[in-house]
């Protein structure tokens, strides 16, 4: 059954997708003042729609928008009329532009709960920093942060191009901005209860409304019971898939005790549970048409759901097979249907992890890695234990992340550019990357000391060498979420190497080396000290170092990030963080969330 051809623009969620609004701001002053500069003004606002529109895509696929106002904005009459239409056209993130002195509190824009940004142009012959400076300045004033850019080479006043250090600060800010109105209104859907005790599957409500804007939608376990038995999921589909598991997805060893392991018959039918629990756990976050065709019309409409977590573990797991094949294959690139947009699932109902893990998808639009932060492997023990001697970005030690369940099958790193492992958008996912991602996954029977009901867990190493970013969100009682952001590299280990440590562990499970970059100071010291001020016990991995958009995005939320690594010439903040300690931009951070408090309301 042949992998199809990826499906862009297929939007599956409720809700239009935001777009961009451009504000070009101009002096009002008509007489030729204001008559000299509408050409220049409102082609800063096409430039740079053109460069948005050009560099960044919805996780769907689809291209951005822009809605430019249909005047320059001289005050505070042309500002109600950009506000009027940017509201009729579902604008979700807010940028003014211009290369003059306008008139600040009279045209900036007031809404509160739309992230805000204003390129002021650097050029001698009009004052657009001394605009940009003083609309800063109202917004701070008036409780309204905004971020501020500014070139930082002087251009001449007939310079059309965007220079390279604007765009950059220009595509975090949107990137950062649409992933936070894409959130608001959608739903995590909460699969079963708490797993185990695990803190990030007891469900804060009001953290996903006061943060993120969204709900937070509960069904008990015994839902998929009562759809497999009674058949409420779409048998053609089911029919299919399963033909396509026995082509694409291998079997592996079972390495149970043999009275542990289940009979030929018991495994083929735990792989149709397991196929029909993934279709009804898709169903049920983003809905399925074909269910109210055959008379399920309450089922078909789903939960809106952009994220969702499955408890599986144990009151599920103890006597059903385990929700490892749902949340791999759901959080993967493609699946029976072909290549689409991945669906991010938390394992074990982890709603913190699934809200980092949506944090990266919604700022790259690729898959990502839920795991364990399972072991610190430092150089001297890899030596006792196996005789290599660690090297390269592994030189000052490993981490070994690994889990059974959501960790994508893109995370095996069979997709390549010029040769080189990496993650990719849906849409630039060739059929046979998709292929090679199967063939490199094997499906062992579960561990059934620790899944007594059986079911597949999913088996592969990632491949070393890719640029990667471990993402967590924790809640600390009296401050409440804050944010965890490690850059690093995955790994690769020599065969012998990898066996022997994985085997410590356990070898049906997904792994990734990886290495953090550290500096020598702080928790960044070492691999340990990262490993060791790690805020839990799970991480959310993205391709690519990301961590400048996650602080970019944590500051819109207003969510203080507690640990990081990131170079600081790509920090990029709103201006008013600069007014609670310059030279300490992590305490300063810390002090600007708790002044302003959540985007949406009181926590």
């Amino acid at each position: 059954m042949a992998m199809k051809n990826p499906k862009k623009d297929t939007q599956r969620l409720i809700g239009a997708l935001p777009k961009v609004g451009i504000r070009p701001a101009i002096d009002g002053r008509r007489r030729g003042v204001r008559e000299s500069l509408e050409g220049a003004t409102m082609g800063m606002a096409k430039s740079v729609a053109a460069l948005i529109s050009g560099s960044i895509r919805h996780p769907s696929g689809a291209p951005v928008e822009c809605v430019i106002a249909d005047t320059c904005i001289g005050g505070a009459a042309e500002a109600a009329r950009a506000a009027d239409k940017f509201s009729r056209e579902n604008v979700g993130v807010s940028l003014t532009v211009t290369p003059c002195w306008c008139y600040g509190a009279e045209t900036m824009d007031m809404d509160p709960l739309l992230p805000k940004a204003i390129w002021g142009f650097n050029g001698t012959e009009r004052p657009g920093a001394v605009y940009l400076a003083a609309a800063l300045a109202a917004h701070n004033q008036k409780g309204l942060p905004a971020f501020g850019i500014y070139g930082r080479d002087v251009q001449d006043a007939g310079d059309t191009e965007i220079p390279q250090d604007v765009s950059g600060k220009i595509l975090q800010f949107v990137q950062a901005g649409l992933a936070v109105a894409t959130m608001r209104g959608k739903s995590y859907l909460a699969m079963g209860g708490v797993s185990m005790g695990i803190a990030g599957s007891i469900v804060d409500h009001s953290l996903f409304e006061s943060y993120f804007g969204m709900h937070v939608e509960t069904v008990d376990m015994s839902e998929f019971t009562r759809r497999v038995e009674q058949e409420i999921y779409d048998k053609r589909e089911f029919a299919a898939a399963l033909r396509w598991v026995i082509e694409h997805c291998k079997e592996g060893k079972d390495f149970n005790p043999t009275k542990l392991q289940k009979t030929r018959a018991q495994k083929d039918a735990d792989w149709e549970t397991v196929v029909k629990m993934t279709m009804i756990a898709r169903d049920l976050m983003i809905g399925n048409p074909r269910l109210g065709e055959i008379g399920f019309g309450e089922e078909a409409l789903g939960h809106n759901a952009i994220a969702g977590g499955f408890q599986g573990q144990r009151q599920w797991t103890d006597h059903k097979p385990n929700g490892d094949f749902l949340e791999a294959m759901l959080n993967s690139s493609f699946d029976w249907n072909g290549i689409r947009e991945p669906i991010v699932v938390a394992t074990e109902n982890d709603s913190l992890n699934a809200a980092g893990m949506l944090f990266g998808h919604l700022l790259t639009n690729m898959a990502q890695i839920f795991a364990d932060v399972r072991t610190f492997w430092s150089p001297a023990a890899v030596k006792r234990v196996t005789g290599h001697k660690l090297a390269g970005h592994a030189a000052n030690g490993i981490l070994h992340l690994i889990n059974s369940g959501a960790a994508a099958l893109d995370g095996s790193g069979q997709q390549e550019i010029h040769g080189k492992p990496v993650m990719k958008e849906f849409w630039e996912i060739t059929k046979q990357e998709a292929e090679k991602c199967l063939r490199a996954t094997t499906w062992y029977p579960a561990n059934r000391e620790y899944f007594p009901g059986g079911g597949f867990s999913s088996g592969y190493l990632t491949r070393g060498g890719m640029p990667a970013t471990m993402i967590r969100l924790n809640i600390i009682k009296g401050l409440g979420p804050s944010l965890q952001i490690a850059e690093g590299y995955t790994v690769d280990l020599p065969e012998k190497v990898d066996r022997i440590l994985e085997e410590r562990t356990d070898r049906t499970w997904p792994t990734t080396w990886f290495a953090p970059r550290t500096n020598g100071q702080g928790p960044f010291r070492d691999a340990y000290t990262v490993m060791n001020n790690w805020g839990a016990n799970h991480c959310g991995m993205s391709y690519g170092h990301i961590g400048g958009q996650l602080i970019t995005l944590a500051s819109i939320l207003r969510i203080p990030v507690s640990m990081h690594n990131v170079a600081e010439e790509v920090i990029f903040r709103p201006s008013a963080w600069t007014a609670f300690g310059a030279s300490d931009l992590e305490g300063a951070d810390f002090r600007a969330c708790e002044n302003y408090g959540p985007l949406y309301g009181k926590y």
